[in-house]
């Protein structure tokens, strides 16, 4: 069991991701006279429609879910889903070679991606590669949700939007990042700072984040430069407003065990003991993170650590915050999670399956539950995504969130001033 791609194969098979209770039920088997078995349907008891479907999803819940629950505290659900734009499906067909024709159709993809959102009642809603933002817009809208879209820069037609319930937030402030301005190809990435409630004495904020990194492996560059920029405008938004937490969604464009994955985790990362080219795990052939990246220094351009850190100069890059992937934090069962805690897929299609996305969230937030992935032998008997029953090539992430009390949370005076000094670092090596 690893964090890297599966060997893929399998036929095609239909299945719901319906969450679905179970009763245990005792139940005699009876045989015919004829000594043949009595089919399901000829049992008084049969009803096809209570049957557990051949795979659902289900919530893990932290060790202490009931504590968090019962505490108080205003807490939300954050789901994040990459949807597969329309025109980028029809680009790349030979990712969707076991997929069948009529699963592959907008129609039919977007019913069941409203209907996968409806499902597990997020609060905010993150979404990437989206090329149909007024039809979901639409749907959304009768749901009781308001949204807001940035597409990416130059020819391509998909973008990010963030959704939220209108009777739980209001928005107090956006900003959009073009990463095409500071030399950073197409992509783009949202920021929202929300408020909970109409109280505003009992009101919460939280800034939060929706990204969709650059795809190219061989660019790790790029995306830790997108990575960069992102952290750096949420820090700006949550300074502002007080020093509030932050969540971040998305499709990363990197494994479990990539560097960039470690950046994120571990809030510093010297790329000189990285080759650029292998810094999102998604590369075929690539050495173990930790096998040689400690003993060999890798040469990297001016521009390259530019586009990196944003300084020719700067090695050593770090970042501020103390994050956490929800996942990662809750534990969960080996037929659907690797040995760093991630899902084993979040994505599947005829040239990859592993994971990509992630819910990250700094302090002042705990995860309370989060809505588990499909087994890797589930997903290799479907042959692909999406399905008849799933509407995109990703399964949509959720985690329930609860604000933090301000006696456990990171503002305590001891970590407060640990976070002073983690800030002046960051900006001493990034000025």
């Amino acid at each position: 069991m690893g964090c890297d791609a599966y060997c893929l194969g399998g036929g095609s098979t239909l299945f719901s991701t319906a969450a679905v209770r179970c009763r245990k039920r005792t139940t005699r088997c009876e045989l015919a006279s004829d000594g043949d078995s009595v089919e399901p349907r000829d049992r008084h008891w049969y009803n096809p429609k209570r049957r557990r479907p051949l795979t659902y999803r289900r919530w893990l819940e932290a060790e202490n879910c009931s504590a968090l629950l019962d505490s108080g505290e205003d807490r939300f659900m954050l789901m994040s889903y990459n949807i597969l734009g329309v025109n980028n499906s029809l680009e790349h067909p030979d990712l969707y070679m076991n997929v069948p024709f009529d699963a592959m159709q907008w129609e039919s993809r977007k019913r069941l991606i409203c209907e996968e959102i409806r499902r597990w009642k997020a609060d905010i809603v993150c979404l990437q590669e989206v090329d149909r933002y007024y039809e979901l817009e639409t749907n959304m809208k009768k749901d009781g949700y308001i949204g807001r879209y940035k597409r990416r820069t130059g020819d391509a037609k998909d973008g990010c939007a963030i959704f939220w319930k209108s009777r739980r937030f209001r928005l107090l402030e956006g900003r959009e990042i073009e990463f095409k301005s500071l030399g950073l190809r197409d992509n783009v990435a949202q920021l929202l700072v929300f408020e909970t409630g109409k109280q505003k004495i009992d009101s919460r904020r939280v800034v939060i984040g929706n990204i969709h990194i650059l795809f190219n492996p061989k660019r790790g560059d790029i995306k830790l430069g997108q990575v960069r920029i992102l952290l750096q405008e949420a820090q700006v938004l949550s300074e502002k407003w007080g020093g509030i937490p932050i969540a971040l969604a998305g499709d990363f464009n990197s494994t479990p065990r990539s560097a960039i994955y470690e950046f994120l985790s571990t809030s510093e990362l010297n790329i000189t003991r990285h080759d650029r080219k292998f810094l999102s795990g998604l590369e075929r052939f690539q050495p173990t993170l930790h096998s040689f990246c400690g003993l060999i220094n890798h040469s990297w351009t001016d521009e390259e650590l530019k586009n990196a850190t944003g300084h020719s100069s700067c090695k050593l890059l770090t970042h501020p915050f103390k994050l956490h992937s929800s996942y990662a934090r809750i534990s969960g069962a080996g037929r659907t999670r690797d040995l760093c805690g991630e899902p084993l897929a979040t994505t599947y299609h005829s040239k990859f399956m592993g994971t990509v996305d992630y819910l990250w969230y700094s302090g002042g937030l705990a995860p309370a539950r989060v809505l588990d992935t499909l087994p890797i032998a589930t997903l290799k008997s479907m042959g692909g995504l999406p399905s008849m029953n799933i509407g995109s090539d990703h399964l949509p992430l959720a985690s329930e969130f609860v604000f933090i009390t301000r006696s456990s949370d990171l503002k305590s005076q001891g970590q407060a001033t640990e976070n002073e000094a983690t800030l002046d670092r960051f900006l001493k090596l990034n000025s």
